[in-house]
């Protein structure tokens, strides 16, 4: 395998973008979007060869939805979007 297909999705957090990574469940952040991009490869990357090392990249890769032959999500994300859900008669 020589390239990993994942979603990457930003988030503003205050003055913090986080780059998140929901297949593998890995999050990174920086300043600008550029660098939480960045920051995220190095995460994702740092995580994947930690699996390596202790045996457990295939079982990770499988249970994330890859397609392991080809490196691609075998049901990848359609659409992001964002919902609002009225929170009333919940108590705060």
């Amino acid at each position: 395998m020589h390239n990993l297909i994942f979603t990457e999705q930003l988030i503003q957090e205050g003055n913090v973008i986080v780059a998140y990574c929901p297949e593998l469940d890995v999050s990174s952040c920086g300043t600008t979007g550029e660098q939480a991009r960045a920051n995220l490869r190095t995460a994702i990357r740092l995580f994947l060869e930690e699996a390596t090392r202790m045996g457990t990249l295939t079982d990770i890769l499988t249970e994330a939805g890859y397609d392991l032959t080809r490196a691609v999500l075998t049901s990848p994300v359609i659409e992001i979007t964002q919902q609002t859900l009225s929170l009333e008669g919940i108590p705060a």
